[in-house]
């Protein structure tokens, strides 16, 4: 790694959350030596590279600094002697995460971008690609970090680690570090003042927490934020505020992850998200109109800062949080953060090399989890089959097998089985085969058998 030109490269440069990336190394242009940020993106993506990268640019003169920024189609040349890879992008664009929401809840069944039947979707299209990258990140930087924000952060950030053999990966979420946010303001204390321990898995984890003395507040917590006198509210702006049953959480003893609403609220989360369908709301739906204005602010060639609006985008401090891990690996800083890695033996009740996401210390040689040890039986039944869930999404993403891809729906608490699953399964297949092409032998079969389904899924998106 150079200590002294540091190259950056950002996979989906052309994201609408770019400007926070180029934030965050201005805030640490002490910490980081840069020489040059290349943002990469796809031919479909360029109008808006074009437009953030300029953004991105002025950004940098505005600090007073002489990075290089590079804006390009050509991924080679961004991976060409890199330092750290960032990824940030979207298989199939914001289109893809529609047809992952509005498909399944036509059907009375939660469509969600991570959760579900859309979340498998958006691993079977993101899988690949990422070991697409780092094949050629073993030819073009073979000791670059991969610091990867891509959802579903934690299966694409296993499938990097175990199938793709690249070591220095480490996923990244901001759902910690709003619920670290949320538990230093209710018990008046400031973050620095607080020690919280997180454990699971991406958009599936627990956390406890304590203060300087030594005291656990986890219970306390509870109370002030789950209890009888507490009002509903989630941080997530892509999560629906529905109140968690206090005797549930109190039971756990354990501070819940946002998204666990969809399985321990499932029925008010569908009933919402039906209602949101219903109205031409769905979030997908909603993120593309805000994206539209983002663009519309980031063409002003006076803006040189991040605007207040990005953060109704919905993954405010994602890049904040990949800035951080780069700059305590570049300095040993051993930052205290909660990413996904290697679980190591970190929680008892997963398997060793599977991803896991923990608090760890990062240092110059990656994270250093913190032992977790064992969950109580409420927790580590959910979180196995979870886990066994998202093993199986990755063979089958890997693979292209129908029968792997139609088990991790059976599995998914989320997806009912049978002949539904089958149902979803196909449609989903056909709705996004562009960027399928290990199944297409199955989406020929499916087309050649099946017209009402493909049929099926062509009004559907017509009305979209």
């Amino acid at each position: 790694m150079s200590k002294n030109a540091l190259k950056i490269a950002t996979i989906g440069g052309g994201s609408s959350y770019t400007p926070e990336l180029i934030e965050g190394y201005i805030k640490r242009k002490d910490e980081l030596p840069i020489k040059e940020i290349w943002l990469l993106d796809i031919p479909e993506g360029e109008e808006k590279l074009s437009i953030v990268g300029e953004m991105a640019k002025r950004m940098v003169k505005a600090a007073g600094l002489d990075w290089e920024v590079h804006l390009t189609l050509d991924r080679r040349a961004a991976l060409k002697d890199a330092d750290f890879v960032t990824t940030q992008f979207r298989v199939g664009l914001l289109d893809a995460r529609v047809k992952d929401e509005r498909i399944p809840l036509s059907h009375g069944v939660l469509g969600q971008e991570t959760n579900g039947a859309g979340g498998i979707f958006k691993a079977l299209r993101t899988i690949p690609v990422i070991l697409d990258i780092i094949e050629e990140m073993k030819e073009l930087c073979p000791d670059a970090w991969l610091i990867n924000f891509t959802n579903p952060a934690g299966m694409v950030t296993e499938a990097a680690i175990k199938h793709g053999g690249w070591k220095k990966t480490v996923g990244l979420c901001n759902v910690p570090i709003g619920h670290t946010k949320q538990a230093a303001e209710k018990l008046g204390l400031t973050e620095d003042d607080i020690f919280v321990k997180y454990a699971g898995i991406n958009h599936f984890h627990w956390h406890r927490v304590w203060d300087k003395e030594g005291n656990e507040r986890t219970d306390e917590l509870i109370d002030l934020i789950y209890g009888p006198k507490s009002e509903a509210e989630s941080h997530l702006k892509n999560i629906h505020s529905v109140p968690f049953p206090y005797e549930q959480i109190k039971d756990l003893g354990m501070l819940p992850c946002g998204y666990h609403r969809y399985y321990y609220i499932e029925d008010e989360m569908l009933k919402h998200s039906i209602e949101e369908f219903k109205e031409g709301k769905t979030r997908a739906q909603v993120v593309k109109q805000t994206e539209k204005s983002l663009f519309e602010l980031y063409k002003d060639p006076n803006l040189d800062y991040k605007p207040k609006e990005l953060e109704q985008r919905g993954g405010t401090h994602y890049s904040d949080a990949a800035c951080e891990v780069i700059a305590s690996i570049q300095n040993d800083k051993r930052t205290n953060m909660v990413v996904s890695v290697e679980n190591n033996g970190t929680i008892n009740d997963l398997p060793y090399d599977c991803a896991v996401e923990v608090s760890a210390s990062v240092t110059a040689h990656g994270p250093e989890n913190y032992n977790w040890g064992k969950f109580p039986p409420a927790a580590r039944g959910i979180l196995q089959l979870m886990k066994g869930m998202e093993e199986t999404v990755i063979r089958a993403a890997i693979t292209g097998d129908y029968g792997a891809a139609l088990h991790a729906f059976t599995i998914n608490p989320l997806i009912p089985g049978g002949t539904m699953a089958k149902t979803l399964l196909d449609e989903l297949l056909i709705a996004h085969k562009k960027h399928l092409p290990q199944f297409s032998d199955d989406i020929k079969r499916i087309e050649e058998t099946q017209p009402e389904t493909v049929s099926y899924v062509e009004e559907l998106m017509k009305s979209n």
